[in-house]
């Protein structure tokens, strides 16, 4: 940005694009803030950070680290958190880097996420841990089956038993393969930093078009209603996974020749998507564990349908990450339906707050 004097000595400030060029090429977000904490120039990352709504800076706390700046004319460096989206529990803390441009009165506003790396760190590690126990069962019982079908190789009857159990759990050993290279996935990227549009009802219809094999096979139809015509922002994949994950659920605990069913709605800028079903349903004590990595209402229906205990992780995990939520309602023997809640995104106005 340039200021120069007019023929009457008054300053008048004007932007340089070789400025803000290089403001959009920094490998952090930054902002340009005027006195009265008027934004005047920010770039595209600030809009999925949720840090603007119409020009105004939202954060207290960056409001007051900028006033700070302003007032004692010194850089300035702190840390502030801020959520994720309107809902749920998802946070990020960031890095705040102001610096006092003297001569025109405004402030550099230079943000990162810092923070994200020493947080895949802990996470790797008590994951790391988790995974190290659940992966010794399926492990150990193939070691267990092959010396069975070892010492039966005269009885032709032993072995077919034997090495079908053995196919069940090396599949069972390769979806729980696949799951932690999925958590993992969604542990060590942000879907808001690199971020797309998706439109709801192709999340929803794509989700069901990848469990049609499996609802088939057990008689159970997947049916959605009317979906509104609502954005959200993020990764297509993950968002996918979410709700491929919740259908699994569903009917993986579904008897057959039952009904899930998925509906959407809208409320308050919020997106709901509703997954229900006809199932055994949870009870009320481990409601709020089925979120956990590996945790199982019922381990010995989980060994039979395949459940690896990490869908529903996943599928907090993703909506965490994507600024929202997922909330359970269940009865045992009556069903459950489970619902994940996004912020709707509008291109003009970012992520509804």
């Amino acid at each position: 940005m340039w200021f120069r004097r007019d023929e009457n000595d008054v300053v008048v400030d004007e932007i340089s694009p070789t400025f803000l060029n290089v403001l959009s090429q920094l490998d952090q977000d930054a902002m340009l803030v005027a006195p009265g904490e008027v934004v005047r120039f920010a770039t595209d990352g600030v809009e999925t950070l949720n840090l603007l709504r119409d020009g105004r800076i939202t954060s207290p706390e960056l409001v007051a680290l900028i006033r700070v700046v302003r007032r004692t004319h010194q850089r300035h460096i702190g840390k502030i958190e801020i959520p994720r989206g309107p809902i749920g529990e998802g946070l990020r803390e960031l890095t705040v880097r102001a610096i006092y441009l003297e001569d025109v009165d405004n402030i550099v506003v230079l943000l990162s996420d810092e923070s994200e790396a020493e947080r895949v760190h802990e996470v790797r590690r008590d994951f790391v841990a988790n995974i190290s126990h659940e992966l010794k069962t399926p492990i150990g019982a193939l070691s267990l089956l092959s010396e069975a079908v070892l010492s039966a190789a005269d009885e032709p009857a032993s072995v077919v038993k034997f090495a079908t159990r053995m196919q069940l759990e090396a599949k069972r050993l390769t979806d729980l393969v696949q799951e932690i290279i999925n958590l993992s996935r969604l542990q060590d990227s942000d879907p808001l930093q690199v971020a797309t549009e998706n439109n709801v009802a192709d999340l929803i219809n794509e989700a069901i078009d990848l469990v049609k094999t499996t609802s088939e096979a057990k008689g159970i139809s997947v049916a959605a209603g009317d979906i509104p015509a609502v954005v959200v922002l993020g990764d297509s994949e993950q968002l996918i996974m979410a709700i491929h994950n919740l259908l699994e659920n569903a009917i993986n605990y579904s008897p057959e020749n039952t009904k899930v069913a998925v509906s959407s709605n809208t409320s308050d800028g919020i997106v709901e998507i509703v997954v229900a079903d006809q199932g055994i349903g949870i009870p009320e004590e481990a409601q709020d564990r089925i979120f956990e990595r590996f945790y199982r209402v019922d381990p010995a229906r989980s060994r039979e349908t395949g459940g690896t205990g990490l869908g529903l992780s996943i599928v907090k995990h993703v909506a965490s990450n994507h600024g929202g939520e997922v909330k359970v309602w269940s009865s045992p023997n009556v069903g459950s339906s489970f619902a994940l809640r996004l912020p709707i995104y509008t291109p003009n106005g970012g992520v509804t707050q």
